[in-house]
């Protein structure tokens, strides 16, 4: 790991959200969580932001900018990564992971918190034993040609990557941040997008003056990409 990061593994049944959750507090900033597994790369990484819980929360756009770009690093020529709003993440269409985020249930939105957590994972190997055609909108980073990138080169691409993420933040504003997002969605020329202060995603028709807001809080609830049955990325 890169040097702010403190590296604690689990064992192959672990969970790295919920463990750093339940450690955060006590562990400090920096502390990445990643759990041992051959099928996924599946990670989780304290942050402890200096401002309030309702515009602290952009950090999981940091988290899946750097989580987007780690992939991209592996990815071979003309292979597209996108994601689904908020937090869904896409190779080529395939579903393979994405990201979420945790605060503490006590938090009050208009003070500083002393902690957060940014999870992600990924599908790396797809061990269903099934043809790949019968779940044409999940895929692995094994057959989109990923070669050898696996659980332990995610997870320390991701590190470099959340970085680089955090220093445009502090040298250019959010506003880069949200740019880099915004880039990985899918486009429509008929709208305009944009991140406001709270993390909510506004979209706005070209020649409307009014924009439809999609709110972070509500949507990051429940992941969108997550298998509750499995613990993970759904089929």
């Amino acid at each position: 790991m890169p040097p702010p990061f403190t590296l604690v593994r689990l064992r192959e049944s672990g969970d790295a959200f919920a463990h750093a959750c339940r450690i955060a507090a006590t562990s400090g900033a920096g502390t990445l969580v990643y759990v041992g597994r051959f099928d996924l790369a599946e990670f989780a990484v304290v942050l402890e932001p200096n401002e309030p819980l309702r515009t602290a929360r952009r950090a999981f756009y940091a988290g899946m900018v750097a989580l987007t770009d780690a992939l991209r690093a592996y990815a071979p020529p003309m292979k597209a990564v996108t994601i689904d709003w908020p937090d869904a993440v896409r190779i080529d269409g395939g579903l393979v992971g994405g990201g979420r985020l945790g605060w503490a249930a006590s938090a009050r939105e208009d003070e500083p918190r002393p902690w957060l957590v940014f999870g992600a994972m990924t599908r790396t190997v797809a061990m269903t034993g099934e043809d790949a055609g019968i779940h044409p909108l999940a895929s692995a980073l094994e057959q989109e040609g990923f070669g050898e990138a696996g659980a332990v080169q995610v997870t320390e691409s991701f590190a470099r990557h959340l970085m680089l993420a955090f220093d445009a933040w502090q040298v250019d504003g959010f506003e880069s941040v949200a740019r880099d997002y915004l880039a990985r969605l899918p486009r429509d020329r008929q709208t305009l997008q944009r991140i406001d202060e709270n993390g909510d995603l506004l979209v706005r028709r070209i020649g409307s003056c009014r924009a439809r807001r999609h709110g972070l809080v509500e949507a990051l609830r429940e992941p969108t990409w997550l298998d509750p049955e499995t613990g993970g990325p759904r089929l």
